[in-house]
């Protein structure tokens, strides 16, 4: 079975990363997921405090809205980290890793912001993903 997504690591003259994918492509449906924090679905922070409780429930969040879409992680094309704190950002990428097995990494973007929607909330993370059309292999 061949992938809708073609990842290309470090493109000629780029230095390469370990951490994402410098350029991702692919075809099918376009699927845009709004930031996401580490809310539960009542509303309330989880891991007020917990870079790592919070990057974890993020992703959790990231997936459930995936899924919504019909889409997994390894659809994800773009991820966008807004981060309260760059030392969050370890904390971040093992959560990711976790969330996404041994999917390629997407192509990724990370700012440091003032703050986010609420003050205790530490990370916000925004996907994007490029799911197969119904009947592709």
């Amino acid at each position: 079975m061949t992938t809708h997504l073609t990842h290309v690591p470090a493109p000629a003259g780029v230095a390469p990363s370990p951490q994402y994918s410098h350029v991702v492509w692919g075809t099918g449906r376009f699927v845009a997921i709004s930031g996401q924090c580490s809310l539960d679905a009542s509303g309330a922070v989880v891991g007020a405090g917990d870079p790592a409780a919070q990057a974890r429930q993020v992703f959790a969040n990231l997936r459930r809205c995936l899924d919504a879409a019909g889409a997994g992680f390894g659809d994800v094309v773009k991820l966008t980290y807004f981060v309260t704190d760059v030392a969050h950002l370890p904390a971040v990428r093992a959560a990711r890793d976790e969330a996404f097995g041994a999917a390629a990494l997407p192509a990724s973007s990370a700012v440091q912001v003032s703050a986010l929607v609420r003050p205790e909330l530490l990370i916000e993370i925004e996907a994007f993903a490029l799911v197969p059309e119904e009947g592709a292999s």
